[in-house]
């Protein structure tokens, strides 16, 4: 048996308005996730328990089948895992956004305005955590570039235990009344307010503001915590499994639960990722584990923009090189489950996660359903045949072992 799981990360959503009511997934063309959803079984699982943050991290490491309140330890030091930095017992990884802000003319306000600094390039984003590293690192302080927009900072003996707002929470709003609180958050306010003057007028910014894009003008830091204590998804599951995504903190979840880390060219984590190559490199895998898990990010960034269209351009382009490439050639692999779901709804109205329910499909090549007229979206998780998880690690025992 082969098992594939599909994320659409942020790809739920709400009715809006301009959508006469309907939601970006209704409004979307995907006739292979409806296929699926023809052919499945329906349900809604609740990955981000009550009480804790709709991130990402917590989202998928629910899906993966690892209870977020047994396991969950803070979301840098995944991204750490991926960018091969090791931590000690007493580090505390920090995500290292680079943003734009906006300032009033004395600099005595500022605006969120982009969390991602316009999508920065990876190769922009280096030279400016380089920077960053060379005059605000310490003996104890370290930046490490990542991905992007996406960076890491690691604090030796420094403080977990305060805290920090994600940045794509507050696109818009003052940041006076989200900055780091708690413990330590001298040292961190201080970082955040010493990369403004390193970086507002460095030439890498300079260049993008001449050819009209958003600078990566300072830095925010959040996300904290320490390296997790995580059992192996083969000790869990008896499989071995790869894993394939161009977010750190997903592939860091992937190294910790003892994936296989697939590397596929041109995967960006936005809208002009290499869809396809995500699909062909999981069919390819399959020949040689059993267990591969495909997580695709675009559709999420869309919602945090607060960009419909682009929405709906991601979750299509999700459905026709993700999705159909996958269908296609599961016919090759013999016997196979399918899971397909979004991690969270990202709203595009909000251009925040929710921790809201999400839909979700079980396709199993031995059980095939006659579901006819089903498509899938957000209402499938209410149908009255649904299964229902209000605990979104048991998904995982359901998908995997049938019970």
């Amino acid at each position: 048996m082969k098992y594939i799981v599909i994320v659409g990360d942020g790809m739920a959503d709400m009715p809006l308005k301009v959508l006469g009511g309907r939601t970006p997934l209704q409004k979307a063309s995907t006739p292979n996730m409806d296929r699926l959803a023809v052919s499945g079984i329906p349900g809604r699982v609740r990955t981000v328990p009550e009480g804790m943050h709709p991130g990402s991290d917590v989202a998928n490491l629910s899906i993966l089948g690892y209870d977020p309140r047994k396991y969950y330890s803070g979301r840098a030091p995944l991204e750490a895992a991926s960018v091969g930095v090791k931590l000690g017992k007493n580090d505390v990884a920090f995500r290292c956004n680079l943003v734009t802000l906006k300032y009033n003319r004395n600099r005595t306000r500022a605006i969120m305005e982009d969390y991602s600094s316009g999508h920065i390039t990876t190769k922009e984003a280096a030279e400016l955590i380089r920077e960053i590293d060379a005059k605000l690192g310490t003996r104890h302080i370290r930046f490490y570039p990542g991905v992007s927009y996406r960076h890491l900072m690691v604090w030796s003996g420094g403080s977990a235990d305060v805290e920090c707002v994600p940045p794509h929470d507050i696109t818009g709003k003052s940041i006076l009344d989200y900055l780091p609180v708690g413990e330590g958050d001298d040292v961190i306010r201080k970082i955040m307010v010493d990369s403004v003057d390193l970086l507002t007028d460095h030439p890498v910014n300079r260049k993008r503001i001449k050819n009209g894009k958003n600078p990566g003008n300072a830095v925010w830091l959040w996300g904290q915590g320490k390296k997790p204590a995580l059992p192996k998804f083969r000790k869990k599951y008896s499989l071995d499994g790869a894993l394939i995504s161009a977010v750190d903190l997903t592939k860091g979840l992937g190294i910790y639960a003892g994936f296989r880390i697939l590397d596929v060219p041109g995967i960006t984590g936005y809208l002009d990722t290499n869809y396809k190559g995500k699909a062909e490199a999981a069919l390819k895998a399959l020949k040689e584990t059993d267990f591969v898990y495909i997580h695709v990010e675009a559709p999420d960034e869309a919602g945090h923009s607060g960009k419909t269209w682009d929405k709906i351009k991601a979750i299509e382009d999700f459905d026709r090189l993700v999705v159909g490439t996958v269908l296609r050639g599961a016919k090759a692999l013999g016997e196979c489950r399918i899971l397909l779901l979004p991690d969270h709804p990202t709203p595009v109205e909000l251009r925040t996660h929710t921790g809201d329910p999400v839909p979700f499909v079980l396709f199993d090549s031995r059980d095939v359903r006659k579901n006819k007229g089903m498509q899938f979206d957000e209402k499938i998780a209410y149908r009255a045949d649904a299964l229902s998880f209000e605990e979104g690690h048991k998904l995982m025992d359901f998908f995997i072992k049938g019970r």
